[in-house]
């Protein structure tokens, strides 16, 4: 009797596609367990800085941080989703000055960059970029979506649409090139779902390229994106440091790995818990527990795609898609350069690496595409937003 009252409140209070929330709640879980094991010289380096730093209290907030955003995920997918349409131009005329405030008189550095604005009172980091991303690609959903019958009209469809990516993505180039070059080709693949015209597109590619070499050397990036690039390129360059210990971590790794909290490489890795996290999960849990976090994200992924396909309308398919994208190329990215495919990048692992914000906005991304898999159809149009297949009156109750 207990477990069948569980299982129906299960059934009323967590909608959407079960797969994803167990594949989330796992992910919860697992990096709990990495960052705790992850972050003995953060507390080292805290407490010999008098800032009273220990690993349980530091795991204690970073589980504080993610039940904050599984939150948020949860009460984002119980709102209907075409509400978002309208608040993502609200959000994106917000981060606009976020972005130039934080790159002018950010507090926050890292590499000569300002990326973050620390919150007064609770004295929490905020990145502009991820709610920038989060508005910029849920927009670009909403205006591809309710332009699919003029989508080759240059000017008034697709300018629009140029203009904003431009400018997002710009703003976030001058700071953290990676990210903006991420959010880049998450646009991309997303004009492409919505059928823009392939000359468009290449047309998208010169006009970023052109901003975005201006942009690096505007934000006098330039060489730090020089210096990685030619030291990954160059087989003669020795590694940097941080990939010849990532690498040291995964070959010591093995199939097995040594076990958990036995890592010798997160004391001498930079960012273990963040920017190499993954490095950190093969020499603890050996290759296996490597494919097997490489298969959650491509399960993640799938589950993301079968939500595009099932959803009722063009706005819903294009949000759910570029929020899986956007999560999922950047995983593979940050696991990419721990295993020395890629240049280093700086890029967290989405779901696992120690955070701020960017766990809350993570949550709020797949809260998103939750509200998406719920299936329901819309009433009737909302004001300014994309008119997807009407629902019946009967099905109103849905969304209650």
């Amino acid at each position: 009797m207990e477990q069948t009252i569980r299982l129906g409140w299960l059934q009323r209070n967590l909608k959407g596609d079960p797969i994803l929330w167990a594949i989330v709640i796992l992910f919860s879980v697992i990096s709990v367990a990495v960052v705790y094991s992850a972050t003995g010289t953060l507390a080292y380096r805290q407490e010999l800085h008098g800032r009273g730093g220990s690993v349980e209290m530091i795991a204690i907030k970073h589980t504080a941080l993610i039940l904050a955003g599984l939150g948020l995920m949860w009460l984002a997918h119980r709102i209907d989703y075409r509400h978002y349409s309208r608040l993502s131009l609200y959000a994106l005329l917000l981060s606009v000055p976020l972005l130039l405030y934080t790159y002018f008189f950010g507090g926050t550095t890292l590499n000569d960059a300002s990326r973050w604005l620390t919150i007064p009172v609770i004295n929490q980091t905020f990145q502009p970029s991820d709610l920038a991303k989060l508005a910029l690609i849920t927009h670009l959903a909403s205006m591809l979506s309710r332009r699919q019958q003029h989508i080759s009209d240059f000017w008034n469809t697709l300018f629009p649409v140029m203009l904003w990516i431009g400018v997002i993505c710009g703003l976030i180039i001058l700071s953290n090139a990676s990210t903006a070059l991420l959010l880049f080709l998450t646009c991309l693949l997303l004009m492409f779902i919505g059928r823009v015209p392939l000359k468009h597109m290449l047309l998208m590619v010169a006009i970023g390229v052109s901003l975005g070499g201006i942009g690096l050397v505007a934000g006098q990036r330039w060489k730090t994106f020089q210096s990685r690039i030619s030291t990954f390129s160059d087989a003669k360059k020795e590694l940097s440091f941080q990939s010849q210990h990532a690498h040291i971590a995964i070959a010591t790794g093995g199939v097995s790995g040594k076990g958990p909290g036995k890592s010798t490489e997160r004391n001498i890795l930079p960012h273990p818990y963040s920017d190499f996290i993954y490095a950190i999960i093969i020499e603890e849990y050996g290759m296996i527990g490597g494919l097997f976090v490489l298969f959650l994200y491509l399960a993640f992924l799938y589950r993301g795609l079968k939500t595009v396909m099932n959803s009722h309308g063009a706005f819903g398919g294009l949000l759910s898609a570029g929020l899986c994208f956007s999560l999922v190329l950047q995983a593979m990215v940050n696991m990419g350069v721990a295993v020395g495919l890629g240049p280093v990048t700086g890029l967290p692992l989405p779901l696992l690496s120690m955070g701020g914000t960017s766990l809350i906005f993570t949550g709020l991304s797949i809260g998103i595409i939750l509200a998406v898999s719920r299936g329901e159809r819309e009433i009737r149009p909302m004001v300014g937003e994309p008119a997807d297949t009407p629902r019946k009156p009967s099905q109103r109750a849905a969304y209650a």
